[in-house]
């Protein structure tokens, strides 16, 4: 018999029918002796967090960054000796690094991991006693459920063409048609929102799925799925009148709402006015700690730092590896608009004594706000304060997924009747008593998305769902920049974009793994 031990996992979904389970068990709990009462089942369900937070925040180039990077809001940027796998990506050209044919090879294992974790409990739900708790049973299902459903969304909104697994396999399937994937996200997310307490937000239990949460995604994956492959409703599962429903739902009686100040939910732009990390604006968010090591802790955010100003603080901006926002964003904002400042930081208009320009690739003089790593006022470090030993890979700032004004804004596009309230709302907050009302149309709250959500991981995606022509041509520009204090012509082709469909490059180890039973997209 074949055991499988508790969070073993070979590295790749493909590998697994060649990695041996008969081995020598690291522990005593096997699926055979696990997986038996709640304890179990909440120590499970931890680990399905867990994987989620690892897939997004420590394995391979971090999805919030690459997203960032193949929107129109960052370049590249790293340092001026770098490889060029950041520009790949962003010039959706593998011509740019052509030996960097895996590198999102990381993220294809991470996701598959926590998807192994997420298929195991699922399937074990009816070995488990429960002791005649339905309702814990089906919220722990429906959390999973959630997870395994934010997953397959941003592997499919990233590759496309990915195999779809609803249970432990170690098969070598062929990738799904996308409709079947999303079909299971939406099953996923509908049993959740159903089935999830209808318990209003409250800070002391953030981190955890709510039904809120589901509902919210719900709207996001509806509003994607039906604009990139211009359908008319969710496969079938979720129409345009439900998914407004839902979004609806969680304005009326989730208990989130705005924070006062945009720029207090974010610590880098607010510093000692900072909202909190479980504030009532945040949805859904994905925990980090400032705990990881190099000896298998990996529950810091890993990405962070990728966002960071190239090897230099400035208190209370900390040094990072130098992804660069585009100027076009600072510029976009109007000068009474209180997100610019909250968002980018301005090497010129802040007066930052930046000395790194020799060490900077396509420096434009703009860097992320949102999520920057700190330092405190001696200079430090902030993941070195709080006692760690590694500055870059014990980045702490939780990944927000969610935000309540994206459920205002979501629902006004849906076309509520309260959508020009809704839309005001975002708006007012933005320009406090420098407000005016614009009229609410699709073309005014795609501006205001792009304003809102600049440097969240949103952007790209929303230009994505308006249609690829319209993304290649937002994104596509000839500009000039500096790289290593010297300026170069950077070019970003609409024709490469059209190519890719705005999708990246399947790993080429998994391609190989599978001896050709998965096919590279077209484009790369």
């Amino acid at each position: 018999m074949k055991n499988t031990y508790l969070y073993i996992f070979c590295f790749s979904l493909l590998s697994l029918g060649s990695c041996s389970l008969e081995t020598e068990p690291l522990t005593q709990q096997t699926d055979t002796n696990f997986y038996k009462n709640k304890d179990d089942a909440y120590t499970a369900l931890v680990g399905c967090y867990d994987g989620m937070q690892v897939a997004t925040g420590a394995s391979g180039m971090g999805v919030p960054v690459v997203s960032e990077i193949m929107s129109d809001d960052c370049f590249g940027g790293t340092g001026n000796s770098d490889g060029y796998n950041y520009a790949a990506i962003d010039e959706f050209d593998i011509t740019r690094s052509p030996s960097d044919v895996d590198m999102l090879n990381g993220n294809w294992i991470g996701y598959y991991k926590a998807l192994y974790r997420c298929n195991v409990l699922l399937q074990k739900m009816d070995q488990i006693d429960w002791e005649g708790d339905t309702t814990l049973r089906k919220t722990y299902e429906s959390e999973t459920r959630f997870i395994r459903a934010y997953l397959y969304f941003e592997m499919v909104r990233l590759w496309g063409n990915i195999p779809l697994l609803t249970e432990p396999s170690t098969d070598n399937i062929p990738q799904a048609n996308p409709d079947d994937v999303y079909k299971v996200i939406a099953e996923d997310l509908v049993f959740a929102a159903n089935n999830l307490p209808s318990v209003a937000y409250n800070a002391t239990t953030s981190g955890r799925v709510t039904k809120w949460a589901a509902k919210s995604l719900l709207g996001r994956v509806y509003l994607y799925y039906t604009g990139y492959y211009g359908k008319s409703d969710l496969v079938g599962v979720v129409t345009k009148a439900q998914a407004l429903q839902h979004l609806e739902d969680v304005i009326a009686g989730s208990g989130h709402a705005l924070v006062d100040d945009f720029s207090t939910l974010w610590p880098a732009a607010s510093v000692d006015k900072y909202a909190g990390e479980d504030n009532k604006e945040f949805v859904f968010s994905i925990k980090y700690t400032y705990t990881s090591d190099y000896n298998g802790n990996t529950d810091g955010n890993h990405w962070l730092v990728m966002f960071g100003m190239r090897e230099f603080s400035s208190y209370p901006y900390g040094r990072g590896w130098g992804v660069t926002v585009n100027s076009k964003l600072y510029n976009a904002y109007a000068a009474n608009d209180t997100r610019r400042t909250a968002t980018v930081i301005g090497i010129t208009e802040e007066k930052i004594p930046f000395d790194k320009l020799n060490n900077q690739r396509e420096y434009t003089g703009y860097y992320n706000k949102k999520y920057s790593p700190m330092v405190d006022k001696d200079g430090k470090d902030l993941p070195l304060t709080m006692g760690s030993q590694f500055w870059d890979i014990s980045q702490f700032q939780d990944y927000v997924v969610l935000r309540y004004a994206d459920v205002l804004l979501m629902a006004a596009e849906l076309g509520s009747g309260n959508a020009q309230a809704y839309f005001d709302e975002v708006r007012r907050r933005a320009y406090k008593t420098n407000f005016t009302s614009l009229a609410v149309n699709s073309d005014n709250i795609m501006k205001e998305r792009y304003l809102e959500f600049a440097l969240e991981g949103v952007r790209y995606w929303d230009l994505l769902r308006q249609g690829v022509g319209k993304a290649s041509t937002t994104i596509a520009e000839t500009t000039q920049l500096l790289s290593g204090g010297s300026p170069v012509t950077k070019t970003i082709s609409a024709a490469k974009i059209l190519a890719t469909q705005g999708l990246q490059q399947i790993p080429n180890t998994q391609i190989t793994l599978s001896n050709g039973v998965l096919k590279q997209n077209a484009g790369w």
